[in-house]
């Protein structure tokens, strides 16, 4: 995937307590990020206004992450987001996660699914929230 396909960035600065014995960012650390840059996708989609409104939104039910090089401090990680698939109920984030050098330090993929918290069940992704969720 081209870098120009990911149209979401997130830049975080690395903090001293996120290393761990090895004096480089601990790998649970990744994980968090890569949940800040879910976070950002759910605010700029609306999926986080509907979630409060309604009661409906996106559940996280698989995340996963490759490491390539460790991340230090001091520094910031740089997350890059897009949207990997939509389908009827669920889709894909798929994240990049580079160092100040821009260096690929790790990559991750999500699966969430739009979920009724009123009801307990899914609910079909709409045209209008996909139209808005292919931007990204």
């Amino acid at each position: 995937m081209l870098e120009s396909e990911f149209k979401l960035s997130l830049t975080l600065r690395i903090d001293w307590s996120e290393m761990d014995t090895y004096q480089h960012v601990n790998n649970v650390n990744f994980m968090k990020y890569m949940q800040s840059a879910r976070v950002q996708f759910w605010e700029v989609t609306g999926l986080s206004k509907l979630y409060q409104e309604t009661k409906k939104g996106p559940m996280l039910v698989s995340t996963h992450c490759d490491f390539k090089n460790p991340l230090f401090f001091p520094g910031n990680v740089v997350i890059k987001t897009k949207v990997e698939f939509i389908k009827n109920s669920s889709f894909g984030l798929y994240h990049k996660l580079f160092n100040d050098d821009n260096v690929l330090c790790a990559e991750g993929h999500d699966v969430a699914v739009c979920f009724n918290f009123n009801t307990n069940k899914t609910f079909s992704i709409t045209n209008d929230l996909r139209a808005i969720m292919k931007k990204y």
